[in-house]
């Protein structure tokens, strides 16, 4: 099937996924949204990102998408229980990866860096009790880095101090994994590399994500086998973007 899939985020983190999915993927049209205007999803209320989310799933099935990525692990959080309820389009959601990160941890000390929205999930609170009952959560809210990555200030010196800030609590209670909770946070794996030197595993879900997607396009028949080269479009509901909303 030659639809394309959509992708969207609350800005520019999504498109780790993105990556992942065209790597996959690579025959495969997407069209990929991002919702600068209202960037960063974390700190807002449910209600509103659901309705946000409603708003581009409507917009990326105006442009035909045959399967839609929650490539944002906020709008996970918030919305995916009600997209999934109103839209017959299949939903790809993010979630953190907790599981991997607590099956292979040796110290038995897990960190988690994620956004507040992430971490008061329905989502978050289900994996973490069905697969990290034995090891030790760490949980830090990513206050700020969201912000920062949209900026491209993703090698700052802004951006070193808060994730020594974020980090360094991990490294001293021991912890040797470290799960990304936010599509945004790959952008700063160099930087956490610096920090962390070999101390921590990072864990990035985004590569699972692309084999759940492929999974699903199989599962329904609506992989691309035409052989078509692949058309990626990007839109943005910011002042510099394709699309305007407002």
């Amino acid at each position: 099937m030659t639809a394309p899939i959509g992708f969207f985020d609350s800005g520019i983190g999504g498109l780790s996924v993105w990556r992942a999915g065209v790597r996959l993927l690579p025959g495969e049209h997407t069209v990929y949204y991002a919702d600068s205007a209202y960037c960063p999803y974390g700190a807002k209320e449910p209600d509103e990102i659901v309705a946000r989310c409603v708003f581009i799933v409507d917009f990326l099935l105006q442009h035909h998408c045959k399967l839609i990525v929650a490539a944002c692990n906020t709008a996970t959080s918030a919305a995916i229980d009600y997209l999934r309820a109103h839209y017959a389009v299949p939903f790809v959601g993010m979630e953190p990866a907790v599981k991997p990160a607590a099956l292979h941890s040796l110290s038995g000390v897990v960190g988690v860096l994620a956004t507040r929205g992430t971490f008061k999930g329905r989502l978050y609170h289900e994996t973490r009790a069905q697969f990290a009952a034995d090891v030790q959560i760490i949980e830090q809210p990513g206050d700020g880095l969201v912000e920062l990555a949209e900026a491209g200030q993703t090698n700052s010196q802004q951006a070193s101090l808060l994730l020594q800030q974020y980090i360094q609590p991990m490294l001293d209670a021991g912890a040797d994994h470290l799960v990304l909770g936010c599509t945004h946070y790959p952008l700063f794996i160099p930087l956490i590399t610096r920090i962390a030197g070999h101390r921590l595993t990072i864990i990035d879900p985004a590569p699972a994500v692309a084999h759940q997607i492929k999974s699903l396009l199989a599962e329904h028949h609506l992989l691309n086998t035409s052989g078509e080269r692949a058309r990626h479009e990007f839109f943005s509901s910011g002042k510099h973007g394709m699309l305007k909303d407002e």
